[in-house]
């Protein structure tokens, strides 16, 4: 067969899975420096022969085009370009700056780091040729593979990682990395002092670079190893301490060592890339890429025009029927390393108070709002974890099942009382919430107006506005907002900065002090998956009390793509850049 059967939920709940990508922040809907990533919902990997369980047959899994001779002469006489629709990325291809997922596919196909994702989760060699840790943890040996070039010829040596860490460890970095978390010798007095230097990495030769922690963590290597490479011979030209101004400047015109090359950005339309001849692990087989915009609206008729290859579809079952009964299009299902949630402005006085935010989860229908998207392609989620994760837990977790009549009883407690109008009041202050969500999103559609009758009956005034993903982004940087709703992609490991108290990923104020204590208590325990999960199983019964945010749902992804297309890897952990070097047209 073409391709195999990719049922890969045994496999990933089961996979041995490490750190994540230390080279990005969050969006809504999903980035990822440690631990999560923001992406627009909803508009949007391993292999196990196991048979699923009852009932799921049809909810994941690899099915195959019954019918590739249907395909549109528009695709077929497409022979060396592959098309791929997505939401617009914002233009920031930078990988210590990207917000968006959308953005993240850009710099995943520019950029390279020494170790790379594989499709179970854990971590595997890329740029690096080996890495060496010492016995007690604290020091890392990365050896560049020899002859790898820029693609403007020039060849990287190691020198461009000390570069990076620099930018992610300077005082005026403001991207989402964590970078200190890791806590390098010398990263304090680099980032804090006059040290020009970060006395912890050292280069060995132009090959080898050696870093030294004070600390040693379950994160440490995969982190180091997934830094990004960049050239500081045009980075670095004008670069400054202190000043993030040249770096910024050259966001949409990006030079790195990946597998194509960008050539054109149109913003709101597409991005154009050809293959990079050079490429260390091998010269794309097709010639030509170009990232195409869609919509929910317009992708699947460009799907069946053949006017883009492949995308990533809402999987609800009218749209999974569409694709199939177009005959020529795979469709690749897969738990979503993610969930979908609303999100609370924690500097927002009336959600600062447990109960509050505990009665608007009681009080939100949120399997109906599942039910009416999704149908068998998703379920309520009750913690900020995906089931595909080895740290997921459902043990001692409230399932927060629709209850009205509790809801009311917890926002009577918290002092909130009918007023005249019969809107709840408490210090002559109306319970009204300003509600910003994407516009042209199914979700959305089916959200608020259960939202808006849910909260109406409990007393509450919803007062929605619908933006585009990247407005909301806007809106969420600045902190003004009271609630919006995105999803959260994940990386492989639970660590994450999205819920520590002024975490870089925190753009919500939310603080716990229980929580930070068993976040680092998980990434500090070095006995395995098995041991860390314990610690976060309390962590995630915690956050199942407290709600940082309403978490609504964990979906399915699903893509679909034209079945001339072959060799790509997609998995709940591993995106389709990755693989695009290897990818053929038939």
């Amino acid at each position: 067969m073409k391709k195999r059967m990719s049922l890969l939920l045994v496999m990933l709940l089961m996979a041995v899975s490490v750190l994540a990508a230390c080279s990005g922040g969050n969006s809504a809907e999903e980035s990822g420096d440690t631990g999560t990533q923001q992406e627009a919902p909803a508009n949007n990997e391993g292999e196990n022969t196991e048979e699923p369980s009852e009932g799921e047959e049809e909810s994941y899994g690899y099915f195959e085009a019954e019918d590739p001779s249907a395909n549109p002469t528009t695709a077929t006489d497409r022979t060396d370009t592959l098309i791929i629709g997505m939401t617009s990325p914002k233009g920031v291809f930078n990988p210590y700056f990207w917000q968006t997922a959308y953005d993240k596919y850009v710099v995943n196909t520019i950029f390279d780091t020494f170790l790379e994702v594989s499709g179970d989760g854990t971590y595997t060699e890329s740029l690096a040729e080996s890495v060496d840790v010492s016995e007690d943890g604290l020091k890392y040996t990365f050896k560049l593979k020899p002859g790898v070039t820029y693609t403007d010829g020039t060849p990287m040596t190691v020198n461009d990682y000390v570069f990076a860490m620099k930018i992610m460890l300077d005082p005026a970095y403001d991207g989402e990395s964590d970078m200190m978390s890791m806590k390098i010798v010398g990263s304090k007095e680099y980032k804090e002092g006059d040290a020009t230097e970060i006395s912890g990495i050292k280069v060995i030769d132009d090959l080898t670079v050696e870093v030294t922690v004070e600390e040693a963590t379950a994160l440490t290597r995969d982190y180091l190893g997934d830094v990004a490479l960049i050239p500081q011979h045009y980075y670095g030209k004008d670069f400054k301490k202190g000043d993030m101004d040249s770096l910024k400047t050259l966001h949409d015109k990006p030079l790195g060592s990946g597998p194509y090359i960008m050539t054109k950005f149109s913003p709101g339309q597409e991005v154009v890339f050809e293959a990079n001849e050079n490429y260390f692990k091998g010269a794309p087989k097709i010639k030509n890429l170009v990232y195409k915009t869609t919509t929910d609206e317009t992708m699947l008729p460009m799907l069946q025009s053949g006017e883009i290859d492949m995308d990533m579809i809402t999987v609800s079952e009218d749209n999974v029927e569409e694709v199939k009964t177009m005959g020529f299009l795979d469709l690749n299902i897969f738990p979503t390393n993610g969930y979908g949630y609303v999100a609370f402005n924690h500097n927002v006085e009336k959600f600062q108070d447990q109960k509050v935010r505990q009665a608007l989860m009681y009080g939100l229908n949120r399997a109906e709002i599942v039910e009416s998207i999704y149908g068998i392609y998703a379920n309520p989620l009750n913690i900020p974890e995906s089931s595909v994760s080895w740290a997921f837990t459902d043990e001692n977790v409230e399932t927060y099942d629709f209850d009205p009549e509790k809801a009311k009883e917890l926002l009577a407690e918290a002092g909130w009382a009918a007023g005249a109008d019969g809107v709840l009041e408490k210090d002559g202050q109306k319970f009204t919430i300003d509600f910003s969500a994407t516009a042209d999103n199914p979700v959305v559609e089916a959200l608020l107006p259960i939202m808006t009758a849910n909260y109406q009956d409990l007393g509450i005034e919803i007062k929605a506005e619908t933006l585009d993903f990247n407005a909301i982004m806007d809106k969420k940087d600045q902190g003004n907002f009271e609630m919006f709703f995105a999803a959260w992609g994940l990386t492989p490991d639970p660590d994450n900065t999205v819920y520590i108290t002024d975490g870089a990923q925190n753009d919500t104020g939310y603080s716990n002090a229980t929580v930070d204590e068993l976040m680092q208590k998980g990434k500090m325990e070095l006995g395995g998956p098995e041991a860390r999960a314990e610690i976060y199983k309390q962590m995630y019964q915690e956050m199942n009390k407290d709600l940082p945010n309403l978490f609504l749902y964990q979906r399915r992804d699903g893509w679909a793509i034209n079945s001339r297309v072959n060799g790509l890897d997609i998995t709940a952990y591993k995106d389709f850049p990755y693989s695009l070097y290897q990818a053929t047209l038939e």
